[in-house]
């Protein structure tokens, strides 16, 4: 079996964010970079785990950007990766992105492909998708469990009010959402490993970008709190109905 896991760099949850260019553009100046959490946690870390129930399944690792993501890519090669794949393109957006990926997926013929549900910077939950319609492939969204039985996939998805339970044939892409697996630490063997392990470099194929920013917004700021005596139910209500418009 060969899994891709798709991986993203992220900034750090705690990063300050800012914009240039007349908000057009993310400061990346001080930024602490992350391989993005969604990707990690659930999407990478269950491939590891499919591959320790069968030791003979590979495990390849896609990113698409700079030379900067190759730390990133090598923590991810620590956790359990056996090779990466890098496409050198930056500033794409999300069907751009896609494209290289399915290009690469095309190429190399992969029973699963895995993503988290979505990056934590933009929040898009768009590449999956179109990966897998370039690819003509089925497509599971919000994944929180996965089972594989031959050549067949049982999948447990978040659906609005409850679950939902598919059965799909490989190949197919899946994006992958909390449940699905739990965070793990690269130990020292892993890192060492890492180092050596293929970290290939191509480069893209052409795609039109479909989409640009326009303008980045920080949301507002926090207001302040206002307090309310316990015995002034009235005052209560009314600072609910006409501020906080909640009633």
């Amino acid at each position: 079996m060969k899994i891709l896991v798709c991986i993203s760099k992220t900034p750090d949850t705690t990063a300050k964010i800012a914009f240039t260019d007349n908000n057009t553009k993310f400061d990346a100046a001080g930024v602490q970079w992350i391989i993005n959490p969604n990707d990690e946690y659930y999407g990478l870390v269950r491939a590891i785990e499919l591959k320790e129930a069968n030791p003979a399944a590979v495990i390849h690792l896609i990113n698409v950007g700079g030379a900067d993501a190759d730390a990133i890519i090598r923590k991810a090669l620590a956790l359990g990766g056996d090779e990466a794949i890098r496409v050198n393109a930056e500033n794409l957006d999300s069907f751009g992105i896609a494209s290289q990926i399915a290009q690469v997926a095309k190429e190399n013929n992969y029973d699963l492909i895995l993503l988290g549900k979505e990056t934590i910077d933009y929040n898009g939950s768009a590449v999956g998708g179109m990966v897998a319609e370039l690819l003509d492939l089925p497509f599971i969204s919000l994944a929180t469990k996965l089972e594989l039985n031959g050549t067949t996939a049982t999948v447990t998805r978040e659906i609005e009010g409850g679950e939902e339970v598919c059965e799909v044939a490989l190949p197919v892409v899946i994006s992958c959402n909390k449940g699905m697996a739990e965070q793990r630490i690269p130990n020292m063997r892993g890192i060492m490993a890492a180092r050596t392990k293929p970290l290939k470099v191509v480069e893209p194929v052409a795609a039109d970008a479909l989409t640009q920013v326009s303008t980045f917004s920080l949301p507002p700021a926090k207001a302040g709190v206002k307090l309310v005596d316990a015995d002034n139910v009235q005052e209560l209500v009314r600072l609910l109905h006409e501020e906080a418009k909640v009633i």
